[in-house]
């Protein structure tokens, strides 16, 4: 046990958490240099990167059922952390923050890493292969969720402005949440075959897994990394948020860029994830991936911004505006034809690459 905890802890995963810790109780409340700055963020950053290996590793442990839910909520706790802290202390310029990070996150899913994973599938492969039932269901919830949590408040007329009144909102936020569980038990439970990649060797790969499925000691450990590492996220988020407030506006960037630095720190680990599976020819398990951070975004962060902005007391705008619902659309279209087939080439990986692209470049110069 003890020759174990030492080769857990030797490990940056390990460390990492500890020390962005150490790090949050000198740096808190204090005006800090450049150059402490740039060690905090670096520490945000594996921290994340953390957070996600040690929730992936009590997932392991707990089963399919509940480790989903796990890694939904770690990623939405550090999501949402991270919102709080930079909206604490933006004023009105934070009131879009948190639909600019769930819309952001849902480019990067579902064109980014979708993107990726089917560039690195079809190079291998020259067609890279998923189930299609399982994909369709998956990116059918995106859309809806993404609909009825950020378009529809821009056409609303309770509240002015692209805003839901507290009755809309609280709708909005208990069905996202209803719509959310609803997948988890479809894609763990009853229709589990649907989200299984496509490959022959898929039985050896099950059983690699099982065999692989880490001691009850291990995954204790991890879980308790796992809450230093979620402290660590969100305490230095508040740190360095005047930070990158300030260079977003010395660069004289839109105030939306937070959300896509946040959406993209984020979802780094799931990009990393995505890519290695489809290394493996298991594409189907990248979208899984894309689509199910996508929905746990929006199903899960709404939700929880939601009783954020009423602690913080500061509206809470959700309407996106006209270019991002053109983008939006385009991406619900062309994921549509993408996933009916069951089957991608080049050419739609590079559709999602170029969308993913015109979004960021559209986000930087609106």
């Amino acid at each position: 046990m003890i020759a174990f905890i030492r080769e857990l802890l030797l490990r940056w995963v390990s460390v990492v958490p500890v020390l962005a810790i150490v790090v949050l109780v000198f740096t808190w409340e204090r005006s800090l240099p450049g150059f402490v700055i740039a060690v905090v963020v670096v520490l945000l950053a594996g921290a994340v990167l953390a957070a996600v290996h040690h929730a992936e590793v009590v997932a392991h442990r707990v089963g399919e059922v509940f480790g989903s839910l796990i890694l939904a909520v770690a990623v939405t706790i550090i999501e949402v952390g991270m919102i709080v802290a930079l909206s604490i202390d933006g004023g009105t310029k934070a009131q879009t923050l948190g639909r600019d990070t769930v819309f952001a996150a849902v480019m990067v899913t579902c064109n980014g890493i979708v993107g990726l994973s089917l560039l690195i599938g079809a190079l291998r492969r020259h067609v890279a292969e998923f189930n299609a039932e399982g994909a369709g269901a998956a990116l059918a919830t995106v859309i809806t969720l993404a609909t009825m949590s950020l378009v529809v408040p821009t056409f609303t007329t309770t509240h002015a402005g692209p805003q839901f009144s507290p009755a809309q909102l609280a709708f909005a936020s208990v069905a996202s949440l209803v719509l959310y569980g609803l997948f988890v038990l479809v894609q763990t439970k009853r229709h589990r075959d649907y989200f299984l990649p496509v490959a022959a060797e898929q039985d050896f790969v099950n059983v690699d897994k099982e065999s692989a499925r880490p001691s009850v000691n291990a995954a204790l450990i991890s879980l308790a990394l796992l809450v230093v590492a979620l402290i660590a996220v969100v305490g230095d988020a508040k740190i360095v948020s005047p930070a990158i407030e300030a260079g977003v506006e010395a660069a004289r960037l839109p105030q939306s860029v937070v959300g896509v630095v946040i959406a993209l720190l984020v979802l780094l680990p799931e990009t990393v994830a995505a890519a290695r599976a489809a290394q493996r020819d298991r594409v189907q398990t990248s979208l899984n991936l894309a689509f199910g951070s996508a929905i746990a975004s929006i199903g899960l962060t709404i939700p929880a911004i939601a009783v954020a902005s009423i602690w913080i007391g500061q509206p809470l705008v959700l309407g996106l505006g006209g270019t991002q619902m053109v983008l939006l659309a385009l991406t619900a279209v062309v994921s549509v034809l993408t996933v009916l087939p069951g089957r991608a080439t080049l050419m739609q990986a590079g559709m999602h690459l170029l969308i993913f692209v015109a979004y960021l470049f559209l986000a930087a110069s609106p």
